[in-house]
């Protein structure tokens, strides 16, 4: 019997080695995808007029029909927007750190971090690193690896893309309640970012969505908590399925 796909979708500025905490957790049970985003790793640099449209169009490619998508922060509105407008490819939608329909408090928080990145591309990626870890028992290797990532990107790739994050859950937010794949939300206690809150709006909007919170974890979740973020997704994909 074929393994079912499960699909990681990850940040802005990372790429998919942020998910070897969780990979080797999966695979006895999923086959797992780890595309790279527009703009990001191996790939080819984006227009800075990049939508969230063409953004999970571009993505839309590597992901087998009816795959369980999993999409962290930026990745989570990529994912969003395939099960609203690609559900033959959306078996079940986890949306990991992800915002919703943001305030008008948060919105502005995330304009000025975009406004740092634009001016300063590398202390913004030091701010990120903080935000991410500090506090964290996550390990200096893996700390280093994602400082590394971020300031590896093509800059403008970045900024098109952070643009997409900071805007795209309003683009999607309109269309949420039309998203028929049961999802889970999942977000860290701490993430000062994508909130607890953002994770109980999504399921307030999604009509078919549980909310899980998970104690002490910031905003690296699949990181941080590769135990704890494994179980929950595969418990709700095996109870959905």
């Amino acid at each position: 019997m074929t393994a079912p796909s499960i699909v990681l979708l990850h940040g802005v500025g990372l790429d998919h080695t942020m998910w070897r905490p969780v990979v080797t957790r999966l695979s006895g049970e999923f086959a797992v995808l780890t595309p790279d985003l527009p703009g990001h790793g191996g790939r080819a640099p984006v227009p800075a007029d990049l939508s969230l449209r063409e953004l999970a169009d571009r993505v839309a490619d590597e992901i087998p029909p009816g795959s369980h998508v999993v999409g962290f922060s930026l990745g989570a509105l990529a994912a969003q927007h395939l099960a609203r407008f690609r559900p033959e490819l959306v078996r079940t939608l986890t949306c990991v750190s992800s915002v919703c329909r943001r305030t008008p408090e948060e919105r502005a928080a995330v304009l000025d971090r975009l406004a740092l990145a634009e001016r300063d591309f590398a202390g913004s990626a030091a701010a990120s690193i903080e935000r991410w870890y500090a506090g964290t028992d996550v390990d200096q290797a893996t700390v280093d690896r994602t400082r590394q990532v971020l300031l590896a990107n093509d800059v403008g790739s970045f900024l098109a893309c952070y643009r997409v994050f900071a805007a795209g859950d309003a683009d999607i937010g309109l269309e949420l309640g039309r998203i028929t794949a049961p999802a889970l939300a999942i977000t860290g206690e701490l993430d000062g970012g994508s909130t607890p809150s953002m994770s109980e709006r999504l399921a307030q909007v999604l009509p078919d969505c549980r909310v899980q919170i998970v104690p002490g974890a910031r905003h690296m979740l699949p990181v941080q908590e590769p135990d704890a973020f494994v179980t929950a997704i595969t418990t709700f994909i095996r109870e959905s399925s």
